[in-house]
């Protein structure tokens, strides 16, 4: 079976243990390993996936041999016979017997086979929706580790924010004492200190809020805090959506169970048509029977026959659950192909994403070296006296809004390029 050895090892590891407690310094791969391994969405996909190959089992059970063993004992009085609730009066003699019985199917014109293919399929369906919840939990814990990160770096550009205001404004503060700035001087440059220090406030809240998803993201019931590690920059952006599409619909998990979903439901309709066919099953007994009356019974017993059934009418019921379960194959293949369309949609947009957010690298990056510069001059300008401290704030505004979007940028695209390799399926 598809898979089942791996899919009986990883079932194995799932262990109803708490997580263990978070590392000081996480990398994006040892995230997405803690999430896999911690999350409880991938272990209830593991599990049900192991209950539907067990439904493979019970249902090929039915083609097998039974064998089953009987002890019964009866006493009755004399000529006692069951003459009520029955078309037949079977005499009922004093007995202490026992014995074994065995049953075989010998066809039902691939009634079972087909019904024993269906069930398998549709246990392959549910390890297609374990990879699905696996891939699911992994862009999750990605998402969370860039937003996290993203958080990180803003949290930096606001603590030297605050840091070069602060000083600014110790210098301007000097220089008015002197008398060599006014006070209004002193007024903008506390203003330009107390927006940093609310930029502050807001990272520091930004960065529990994205540690607090993150810690779900990996399987933590409590918050967590990490010391996050910059990933590998991605890999170079195809220039063309189209082969990823492909890519997309011959690799998803979530197209592979739909696949899965259809075969089964096209077997389970061979299946219900096979109902018209006659079935031949074979039984036999053998037993002793230690106490026994020697007039009637002998001191052991041994019986085997074969049972023919053949459907003759049944008010249609064959025929309808025949033409119901082709109804609902035929709903599978459209379910299947709204789901390839899907697919081919959220590919596209992924693309269109990721496109965009590489162009913003560049923008961003010349912005903030454009930004640093402008700042350095408005500074020498000021110093020199020859501009204002509204030119010097409006600077430092514009560094400031530069370096957070350089940040955002820079992981807005690491985001952007796992949501891409999660819609085309990338297994990590």
């Amino acid at each position: 079976m598809r898979r089942c050895l791996g899919l009986l090892i990883a079932v194995s590891a799932v262990a109803q243990t708490p997580p263990p407690a978070p590392r000081d310094h996480l990398t994006l791969q040892e995230a997405e390993a803690q999430a896999v391994r911690n999350h409880p969405q991938v272990s209830a996909a593991l599990l049900n996936a192991a209950a539907a190959n067990q439904v493979t089992i019970e249902t090929h059970a039915a083609s097998l041999p039974v064998f089953y063993g009987s002890v019964t004992a009866a006493g009755a009085i004399g000529n006692s016979r069951l003459a009520a609730g029955n078309l037949n009066n079977p005499i009922i003699y004093n007995r202490i017997s026992s014995g074994v019985t065995a049953s075989q199917l010998i066809t039902d014109f691939s009634r079972t086979s087909s019904l024993t293919t269906s069930a398998r399929q549709r246990a392959e369906a549910q390890q297609d929706n374990a990879l699905t919840a696996r891939a699911n939990v992994v862009l999750q814990a990605d998402l969370a580790f860039y937003s996290a990160l993203r958080a990180q770096n803003v949290l930096a550009v606001a603590q030297e924010t605050v840091g070069n205001r602060q000083t600014i404004a110790d210098q301007v503060t000097a220089l008015a004492n002197s008398k060599l700035k006014s006070g209004l001087d002193v007024s903008f440059a506390n203003v330009n200190l107390g927006e940093a220090k609310l930029l502050l406030a807001d990272a520091q809240n930004q960065i529990r809020a994205a540690f607090a998803d993150l810690s779900v993201a990996l399987g933590y019931p409590e918050p967590h805090e990490f010391q996050l590690a910059d990933p590998a920059d991605p890999t170079a952006l195809p220039t063309d959506p189209a082969p990823l599409i492909q890519l997309a619909e011959g690799q998803r998990p979530e197209v592979l169970s739909a696949k899965a979903q259809v075969a089964a439901a096209k077997s389970f309709a061979q299946a219900e048509a096979d109902l018209k066919h006659p079935t031949i099953s074979a039984l036999a007994a053998v037993g002793v029977n230690p106490l026994y009356d020697d007039a009637h019974l002998a001191n052991r017993f041994a019986a085997a026959g074969v049972n023919v059934n053949i459907p003759v009418f049944n008010g249609h019921l064959f025929k309808a659950r025949q033409t119901e379960a082709e109804l609902r194959a035929q709903v599978a293949e459209q379910g299947l192909r709204d789901q390839q369309n899907r697919i081919a949609r959220d590919v596209q947009v992924a693309w269109l994403n990721a496109d965009n957010a590489q162009k913003r690298l560049a923008l961003t990056s010349d912005l903030l070296a454009q930004a640093n510069l402008a700042l350095d001059l408005a500074q020498t300008r000021y110093n020199l006296g020859l501009s204002s401290i509204v030119e010097l704030s409006q600077a430092q505004l514009q560094k400031t809004s530069a370096e957070i979007g350089a940040a955002s940028a820079k992981y807005d695209y690491g985001l952007q390029r796992a949501v891409l390799d999660y819609q085309i399926g990338v297994s990590k």
